[in-house]
């Protein structure tokens, strides 16, 4: 048998966990598993990685202008926030029936959301992936966040239903002795 760890709640003399000991999970749900944490966007040398699947009103616009805003809510806006992903664009107008205020974008056709605090214009660099993996590759042209709001709490959706919210931070800089051009 292979031991999985013996450092951490395990230490001192506490039983050990093995491999026998673990439920085993289905690949077609392992993005449950890395969701807790933040609703991540990679980005490299200015670019961002959504996906957005062919069966919403998004992706046929995204495809179909090139550009888009990514807006980003604090947790206040959970519930709005998924009922807005309940119901396509193409039915509703999602400001009218959610009360929210469009802002004019700047480099961009589609509005910012002045509800979010932050809001990302962006024009889709690359498609070549979008075919097979739904996946667009966007430039960011222009950011914005709210001043207002310098800490806001961000919610992480756990890929079933149910959502995590920020909690406390804890502040690490010292040991981040690799990335101090980052501080």
């Amino acid at each position: 048998m292979a031991t999985v760890f013996s450092a951490g709640p395990y230490a001192s003399g506490a039983e050990m966990i093995t491999v026998s000991d673990l439920q085993e999970h289905p690949l077609d749900q392992v993005h449950r598993l890395i969701e807790p944490g933040p609703v991540i966007l990679v980005t490299t040398q200015q670019l961002i990685g959504c996906t957005i699947g062919p069966w919403d009103h998004s992706y046929t616009a995204l495809r179909e202008t090139g550009e888009c805003v990514i807006s980003i809510p604090g947790s206040e806006l959970a519930e709005t926030t998924v009922d807005i992903g309940n119901c396509s664009g193409q039915d509703v107008d999602k400001f009218q029936e959610f009360d929210l205020t469009p802002l004019a974008s700047q480099q961009v056709a589609a509005p910012l959301i002045a509800e979010c605090f932050a809001n990302i214009e962006c024009q889709v660099a690359d498609t070549a992936l979008v075919d097979a993996y739904n996946l667009f590759v966007l430039e960011p042209v222009r950011a914005w966040v709210d001043p207002s709001r310098p800490h806001p709490q961000m919610f992480h959706h756990r890929g079933d239903g149910t959502f995590t919210l920020d909690g406390e931070t804890i502040d690490l800089k010292d040991h981040m002795t690799k990335w101090q051009y980052l501080l």
